[in-house]
Parts: C-alpha cells; structure tokens; sequence
C-alpha cells in the first residue's frame, strides 16, 4: 500500500475561494493550486460554481470546500504555528486576527473565517516544562493571563523576575 499524507479539508460557507488566498498570502511555501467547479446543480452549489479548491500552505495540502453554513469552525479542531520567536508570534497574530478575527486566551485565536488557530513558540516549553517547578508553575500562571503569547513575560515569570 503506498503511503500517503492526510489532506485537511477545510468547510466554508460561500468563501473558499477567500480563504484559500487568504491563508497563501499569509503563510510561506504556500500557492492555490487547482479547483473544481460542480458539473450539475449539486447540494449547496448551482452547476458551474466553484466547490473544491486545493491549495498548499506550508507546504502541506489543504481543500477549502464550499459546503454551505451547515458545520461551521470550532475551537475543537486548530492548526498550531510554532513560531521561532516574538516577532514572528507578533505578524502570525497580527495577520490572523486582522478584518474580523478574535483573540482567545494562552495564544489561541479565530481567523476572520472561524478557523482556530494556536500561534505558539518552542520557546515555551522552556518555561512551561522546565525544570524548576515553581518557575514553570509562575510561567504558566503568566500564561493564563495573556491572549497572544509574550515570551519576554514567561520567560520572567519563570525566572522570577
């Protein structure tokens, strides 16, 4: 049996089109690739709309399919960036909540479209999993308070500072 990747397929209602640019203009290694317009009337489309379109970010294969407003996003499912530092957690953040996304709380968010996203660093764990117990429990203390992630913070949270 070959092997093969899993493919996330993403639902929208009406806007997959936007978010797939969306995203590939966010995100390196990215690009819209093809798409499938419905050769008949099918659910939720009229015959010549476009249904599917797939594109890559990061480099890993996504489908943003035009399914109606039956099953929108939820918090029970995110995709995690682990960014290598503050700057890059700063335009991750920035990007994503822009035009309409909320912020959550311990470096999670939604997109403008109701995706879930965690924008974190390594970084943290040295804080969060150190190996003093008290300064991971400050860390996470520090944490719990913040919507986007501060490193600077946890890390003097951890440090006592």
């Amino acid at each position: 049996m070959e092997n093969k990747e899993l493919i996330t397929c993403l639902w929208f209602d009406g806007r997959a089109r936007e978010a797939a640019l969306f995203y590939t203009s966010i995100f390196p290694n990215s690009a819209i690739a093809d798409h499938w317009l419905a050769p008949t009337d099918t659910p939720g489309n009229k015959q010549g709309e476009e249904v599917v379109v797939n594109f890559k970010i990061f480099g890993r294969e996504f489908i943003a399919l035009n399914g109606g407003p039956q099953f929108p996003h939820s918090e029970a499912i995110s995709f995690q960036i682990p960014c290598a530092d503050q700057s890059e957690i700063d335009k991750y953040w920035d990007l994503l909540t822009k035009d309409g996304g909320q912020e959550s709380q311990c470096g999670w968010l939604k997109d403008k479209f109701g995706v879930s996203w965690q924008v974190t660093s390594p970084e943290m764990m040295k804080y969060l999993g150190g190996p003093d117990a008290q300064g991971a429990q400050r860390a996470t203390q520090a944490m719990l308070k913040m919507k986007k992630i501060d490193l600077a913070l946890m890390k003097n949270a951890y440090n006592g500072k």
